[in-house]
């Protein structure tokens, strides 16, 4: 999910925090301190090609942070220098935390990895009943469900609540077989979430979360909502990002913190080195046991492949690369990125947080730090990342250009009326000029559609009431296509809503 760019000062924060001393320390801790320069050439290029306004990077190796350091501003509006305790937006890199708290719950007895998730929550149903009756634990989160890519999350996004997006998915068509192929899916870890919380009999994941790995790894400024992000003294602001540079937005109550433990965590370097170092130590943290070494080894094995050299397991990628195996987790929404990854071999990792959207900065940074400490071949991750991003908003632009000789707007006014479709629910065509609005009665989002080729029109949210400033300071372009689709006495059109590969079709009641 997105973010842009403006040339800016750059700025590095102070000494690393809690760096250990160059002279003393382990052959990595000095592998690292050698690669400080090289690395920080390497960031503040590329900040300046992605117009990243702030970064943040901690290295961990064994049991220490070695290397603490922050870059840029906080907020290109306000400025503030970025620090190592900044919080940021940490994205999908949430989903691990989402993993060790299955694995806790694993270890108490609470759960057990193969649990039918019928018999934990009966309300649980896919559009299969036998993939309903056989999905289990282990799968919410190996991203092999047979469900399409990000399926329904743009209910979420469109301002649905937590029980209708988990309970939306028994209206999926499945894409592929069950645990056949890798597709990566949000609304599977609000169910998971769910489940842990039921197990724990806590309130929510975020209680479970601060209860069981926040508190006892010292995670103080770590948090789950806009209004913690936001009351932080020390906290960055988020930008989007096109090829022309980056640009603020605000934070909003809505995205990510709607898809609760599949992306709502707020965190800091310092804080995130503490959670590598329960990683690199297989459970432990500072002597005490917090996660079982096998529970936490669950959380790591493949569950599907991805190509062939990764595979996705629960939460985590595994990589093999020519020199040893990596496991890392990136994390993303609108306006902040992040890149989470460790070799256990190693016995070293790395964290990246920024302030812009996650088109493959922060990755890219990633995996150039972790090729370094491993002897691996030299690759420029940041300018492949750059021109990806830019070959894909490219793309994205060329799919919504108008036709050279479009067909004349279909007249929308005879189409008015109420709509309903299974996962959306209840909706409201309106005629709007050339176009028409579209009103969703669940979540309050209003559509806008756009004349673009006979009976095909984009769309674009309109800035209404809740999502005034989120559509106000989002990408411009459309989000989707409607068709209408008109049967031979035009009582029964059907409208068909097309958004980021997904279908859905409403009928006219």
């Amino acid at each position: 999910m997105a973010a842009t760019l403006a040339i800016f000062a750059l700025a590095v924060a102070g000494p690393a925090a809690q760096a250990a001393d160059p002279a003393s320390g382990t052959p990595m801790d000095a592998r690292i301190h050698a690669l400080e320069p090289e690395l920080e050439a390497y960031v503040a290029a590329g900040m300046k090609a992605f117009d990243t306004p702030g970064l943040a990077i901690g290295i961990v190796s064994g049991d220490s942070l070695v290397y603490a350091r922050g870059f840029g501003v906080r907020s290109k509006a306000k400025g503030g220098t970025v620090g190592t305790r900044t919080v940021f937006q940490i994205g999908s890199t949430t989903k691990a935390f989402l993993a060790a708290t299955l694995a806790i719950a694993v270890d108490r007895g609470k759960l057990h990895w193969d649990d039918r998730i019928v018999d934990l929550d009966p309300e649980f149903q896919l559009k299969d009943a036998w993939v309903t009756r056989e999905f289990r634990v282990f799968d919410l989160m190996a991203q092999r469900s047979g469900l399409p890519p990000y399926a329904n999350d743009w209910l979420g996004i469109l301002g649905q609540d937590e029980a209708s997006l988990i309970r939306s998915l028994r209206n999926v068509e499945p894409a592929s077989s069950f645990r056949s192929t890798f597709a990566y899916t949000n609304i599977t870890h609000l169910l998971a979430g769910r489940i842990v919380a039921r197990g724990e009999n806590a309130a929510d994941w975020s209680a479970v979360l601060r209860q069981d790995l926040l508190e006892p790894l010292g995670m103080a400024e770590t948090s789950t909502t806009a209004e913690a992000i936001e009351a932080a003294p020390d906290h960055a602001q988020g930008h989007r990002w096109a090829p022309d540079g980056t640009v603020e937005v605000p934070f909003t109550p809505l995205f990510p913190y709607a898809f609760g433990a599949a992306g709502e965590m707020n965190s800091t370097i310092e804080d995130m080195a503490r959670w590598l170092r329960l990683q690199l130590r297989d459970g432990s943290f500072d002597g005490q046991k917090i996660v079982s070494p096998e529970s936490m080894a669950v959380t790591r094995i493949a569950r599907v492949g991805i190509n062939d050299k990764a595979f996705y397991a629960m939460g985590w990628v595994g990589l093999s690369t020519p020199n040893g195996r990596i496991i890392w987790h990136n994390g993303g929404t609108p306006s902040f990125g992040a890149y989470v990854g460790f070799a256990p071999e190693k016995d070293v990792g790395v964290v990246i947080l920024t302030n812009e959207a996650n088109v493959g900065f922060p990755d890219a940074v990633g995996a150039w730090v972790l090729d370094r400490l491993l002897d691996n071949p030299r690759v420029d991750h940041v300018a492949a990342a750059l021109d990806v991003a830019k070959t894909r908003f490219a793309a994205s632009a060329k799919l919504f250009m108008k036709p050279e000789n479009p067909q004349p707007a279909l007249p929308l006014a005879p189409l008015a009326g109420n709509y309903v479709e299974p996962s959306f629910g209840k909706a409201v065509l309106r005629q709007d000029g050339d176009g028409a609005v579209l009103e969703l009665q669940d979540g309050g989002a209003v559509l806008q559609l756009e004349p673009w080729d006979g009976s095909v029109f984009t769309i674009r949210q309109k800035p209404v009431g809740r999502f005034a400033a989120i559509v106000e300071n989002s990408d411009p372009s459309p989000a989707g296509f409607v068709q209408f689709q008109i049967d031979m006495d035009g009582t029964k059109p059907l409208l068909r809503l097309t958004i980021e590969n997904q279908a859905f079709t409403f009928r006219r009641e």
